[in-house]
């Protein structure tokens, strides 16, 4: 394993103090890398801030915080699962528990419905709509481990899954209808195919090598652009969602410090490098919390 090719699965900060026998599973869930649940809880709360319940309902933030440990969880352990074979071909990956061998199929599906019981007691948290709407996205999720094999932008299925919280947050407080929402929702998605697009900048070496697709091979030397261009979309719905719940000009200052974070993002990123992929990624967490923050500001403004 070299520099350039981080491994996915690393025995650190509180994963590593677990017994031995418990590890393998901490790693499957991806419990030593956060970043996955903080990407898929942050549309949550903005469906939630924009919506004017981030305050009100503000134990339904923490809520979906524990949802979105568990459901990432599971959905990676399922990933693990059907890609086991590809996993194991790639520099990456080849160290995940299953590619691996260091947990069964048996295990890991075990496992998956364990972190799946977890998710369901968040479920029952919510309203009956918002739960309806929380259950419609398990048929994207179960496609998702099977679109790398089928289309060049597998990055834009998995902004429809990582997005789908916006939509369930904002559902689960009675959020009003018109515009806002699939602006939100759009704008997410747009945010998910740029960051994952730079995400995939790790894996390109090995994916031509065993077949995978990936927006990151498909733009090749234009990706700095394409993801540019996605964070403009991010930027460009969410700002008309802001100004779909109050029409305001000044709502737009609320986005400056995000799009400045996205900007700096795509100025200095080094695609031929995957440390540097992979620190850009991560650092969509903070983004994260800079929409947040203006999805609050505007959602709780009277």
């Amino acid at each position: 394993m070299t520099a350039a090719h981080p491994p996915d699965s690393q025995l650190k900060g509180l994963v590593a103090l677990l017994p031995a026998a418990l590890r393998p599973y901490a790693l499957l869930a991806r419990f030593d890398r956060p970043i996955g649940w903080w990407l898929l809880f942050w549309p949550c709360a903005f469906g939630i801030a924009l919506a004017g319940g981030a305050r009100p309902y503000w134990p339904l933030l923490l809520w979906m915080l524990v949802g979105a440990i568990a459901m990432r969880g599971a959905g990676c352990v399922y990933n693990d699962i059907v890609d086991r074979n590809l996993d194991a071909k790639v520099a990456r990956t080849a160290s995940r528990p299953v590619a691996s061998g260091a947990v069964s199929v048996r295990a890991a599906a075990i496992w998956t419905a364990i972190l799946a019981l977890v998710g369901l007691v968040v479920l029952l948290q919510l309203p009956l709509k918002a739960q309806i709407v929380a259950l419609a996205s398990l048929i994207l999720v179960a496609a998702y481990p099977f679109m790398k094999r089928i289309t060049w932008w597998p990055q834009a299925w998995l902004g429809l899954v990582f997005s789908w919280g916006a939509l369930v947050g904002w559902v689960a407080v009675g959020g009003a209808q018109g515009l806002a929402l699939p602006l939100l929702y759009a704008g997410c998605i747009a945010w998910v195919i740029g960051y994952d697009t730079i995400y995939a900048l790790q894996d390109i070496e090995d994916d031509m090598l065993v077949g995978v697709k990936s927006s990151a091979r498909a733009l090749g030397g234009r990706v700095r652009g394409g993801v540019a261009l996605c964070y403009a979309t991010a930027i460009g719905c969410w700002a008309g969602a802001l100004w779909s719940v109050r029409p305001d000009p000044l709502v737009f200052v609320a986005l400056v410090p995000a799009t400045l974070h996205f900007a700096g993002q795509v100025v200095t990123l080094d695609p031929k490098s995957g440390e540097d992929a992979l620190a850009k990624f991560r650092s969509n967490r903070f983004a994260g919390l800079l929409v947040f923050a203006a999805m609050l500001v505007v959602g709780s403004a009277p």
